[in-house]
């Protein structure tokens, strides 16, 4: 009897989490196509996942003690309807580039329907967290440790954060420019126009406890063994579990486990083609000289994530390959698991809209990508080592 209520709860994860099930599938098949070896173990990224997994135990800290939160009081008393859209749409921007992008989602998108809620602005609701979508993704990217694909794609690459940060510069930074040119077109009728917010109404604590501090700590010591690459990566583990434990050990429940087994299972699928002479000879010719466009249209079948780590072992040109994977989450709400998160955000406060974001979200997301696009393949061509 335990086995079977065991395995409908496995099979109800797998039914919910599409993207793992896929991920699953996909590393199930690979080991038919090359017998697991220890090799094959080895050539999992297992410093990626351990880093993964400590950011995603400090994040959710962060979220239990709300440790942005005066970052968030500061929106409740801003006035204009111009100024408190540049507001949460630039604090997802900014934010997304050291919390990772679903994680800024999370943070500003529930108190952007709030407050758009409260001073009678719903209407603009949907074309702003649209906006905070981009921002998520175009923000992200500056940094190694943005988003998940940063992350691994950063982990495989030999320069340092500052090169890294160089070369992602001129995709931000223009991003930056059109977000706020779309906040203006959007609102060129009335600049004006009033927010409507009280902030006497908003109650966010603004003190910093000491959980808090402990979780500032620990995310500095995760960022330093990104940036640092050091081979002590497993020690860092070590401690942040150990302090998460002594802390909050409930914070366990909390952890995005799903994320990391579909990490797992990609990396998995990956080592197991990548490790087939006749399969990664054909892959690599169809891959090579078009990774931008590779990662941009495979996104769209199993998102911008688990395209990156298929595509890495097949590709020439790094920048062609994560360029389009941060791009590839303006296209449709498969390319970036952030567009999913955003989009279950919006659903569960306004059930039966889902077909009313999806339109506004492509119209939007579309508007962005295809004045991007092209400079962004243009730019895949700049030399990234």
């Amino acid at each position: 009897m335990g086995i079977e209520i065991k395995m409908k709860k496995i099979l109800s994860v797998l039914k919910k989490e599409m993207m793992l099930t896929l991920a699953l599938l996909a590393a199930i098949v690979s080991l038919f196509v090359t017998p697991p070896t220890k090799a094959l173990l080895a050539d999992i990224d297992w410093r990626t996942l351990g880093i993964l997994l400590m950011m995603l135990c400090v994040l959710e800290g962060f979220k239990k003690e709300n440790v942005l939160g005066p970052v968030v009081r500061l929106a409740s008393g801003i006035h204009s309807i111009v100024g408190l859209s540049l507001f949460v749409i630039f604090g997802v921007f900014f934010t997304s580039m050291f919390v990772t992008n679903d994680v800024s989602l999370i943070i500003f998108v529930p108190l952007t329907i709030l407050l758009f809620r409260q001073g009678g602005k719903e209407k603009y609701i949907l074309p702003v967290i649209s906006m905070e979508n981009i921002a998520a993704i175009r923000g992200s990217l500056l940094m190694p440790f943005g988003s998940p694909q940063n992350l691994f794609l950063y982990g495989q690459a030999d320069v340092s954060a500052g090169h890294f940060m160089l070369h992602m510069l001129p995709l931000c930074a223009s991003s930056a420019v059109l977000l706020i040119i779309f906040v203006l077109v959007m609102y060129r009728k009335d600049l004006k126009e009033t927010s409507g917010c009280d902030s006497a109404s908003q109650n966010e604590k603004a003190a910093l406890n000491r959980r808090g501090i402990v979780y500032l700590a620990l995310f500095v010591l995760v960022l330093a063994v990104i940036v640092t690459r050091t081979s002590l990566w497993l020690y860092a583990v070590g401690i942040v579990l150990a302090a998460v434990f002594f802390n909050d050990r409930t914070l366990f429940k909390r952890v995005d486990y799903v994320l990391i087994m579909t990490f797992f299972c990609f990396f998995v699928f990956s080592s197991s083609i990548a490790a087939n002479p006749a399969i990664s000879e054909v892959l690599k010719k169809a891959v090579a000289g078009r990774e931008y466009w590779w990662a941009i249209g495979l996104s769209q079948l199993i998102s911008n994530v688990p395209a990156s780590i298929v595509l890495y072992p097949f590709s020439d040109n790094f920048a062609g390959l994560i360029y389009g994977a941060d791009t590839a989450g303006l296209v449709s709400l498969i390319g970036s698991l952030a567009s999913v998160i955003n989009y279950r955000i919006y659903v569960r406060e306004y059930p039966g809209r889902g077909l009313q974001f999806v339109k506004v979200f492509t119209l939007v997301s579309w508007a962005f990508f295809i004045i991007v696009v092209i400079p962004g393949f243009l730019l895949s061509h700049w030399n990234f080592f």
